[in-house]
């Protein structure tokens, strides 16, 4: 078991590498984690280090397309990072960026807190703690040159590989009655059209989101009111460039849009 000292050198050195936009082989072994327990107690440091309150969570590998990108058997929680978010329209730097990918979510702002219970939240329970739907675009990377073959209790460690994020304004459509499932947002990129599918985050968004907020209960902490969850690309991550402008469509449900730096 990593003792205090190595998670907190473990987080020093992957938060230097965030904030450098640097790429390392791998953690050295004595402060490498092991499971899953170790790569969420590096992580939370990384929030130690972060200058602001945290914005929300995201949640890795939520559709058969973002494991197979990353190289895991099923979904991690990661920590947005308050300086981490862009406007809605804005401008995402390049600079550092390994995976160069973008993706298409659902996102949604808690309106209460889910404290950590031993008994699991229900779907229902969650939806009702929800103030709003957002669409959003995540821009994931990882601090680790080769992120495939990282593992794991690594990747969690790196705050499963969050980096960028776009949140759009909240829908005022009511998304509570729609079936989220099948909302297939129309994603433009270079031209080109995508269609995304509901149905590729955990099967259903709101599942998704059930699933985020009791892994963050089994990790004891509290899912706050204020707080955002991205819940999983709804499309399999597109590649992107400088000079590109990433755009998503959820229909009735809003619209949300990042441009990339040359």
């Amino acid at each position: 078991m990593l003792d205090k000292d190595a998670v907190a050198a473990a987080s020093h050195v992957l938060y230097g590498h965030w904030r450098a936009g640097t790429k390392l082989a791998a953690l050295d072994p004595g402060l490498r984690p092991r499971d899953r327990a170790e790569g969420y107690a590096v992580q939370a440091e990384l929030e130690r280090k972060s200058g602001g309150r945290l914005f929300g969570w995201k949640i890795a590998a939520t559709s058969a397309a973002g494991q197979k990108h990353i190289n895991v058997a099923g979904p991690q929680a990661g920590r947005i990072l308050a300086e981490t978010v862009l406007p809605d329209g804005g401008a995402a730097s390049m600079a550092g960026n390994a995976m160069r990918v973008a993706e298409a979510e659902f996102a949604f702002r808690m309106a209460r807190d889910l404290p950590p219970r031993a008994s699991p939240y229900s779907v229902s329970e969650v939806l009702d703690a929800v103030g709003t739907l957002h669409p959003a675009i995540e821009i994931p990377d990882s601090r680790f040159a080769d992120f495939v073959s990282a593992g794991e209790a690594q990747l969690i460690a790196d705050d499963a590989c969050a980096h960028l994020f776009v949140l759009g304004e909240a829908t005022s459509a009511d998304w509570r009655a729609r079936d989220l499932v099948e909302e297939k947002p129309v994603i433009t990129l270079r031209g080109e059209s995508y269609l995304g599918h509901g149905r590729n985050v955990l099967g259903d968004p709101r599942a998704a989101l059930t699933w985020l907020a009791n892994e963050v209960s089994a990790l004891g902490l509290t899912l706050r009111a204020g707080e955002v969850v991205t819940t999983g690309t709804c499309h399999a991550p597109l590649p992107i460039g400088a000079g590109d402008r990433f755009a998503a469509d959820f229909g009735l449900l809003g619209k949300v849009s990042v441009n990339f730096d040359r």
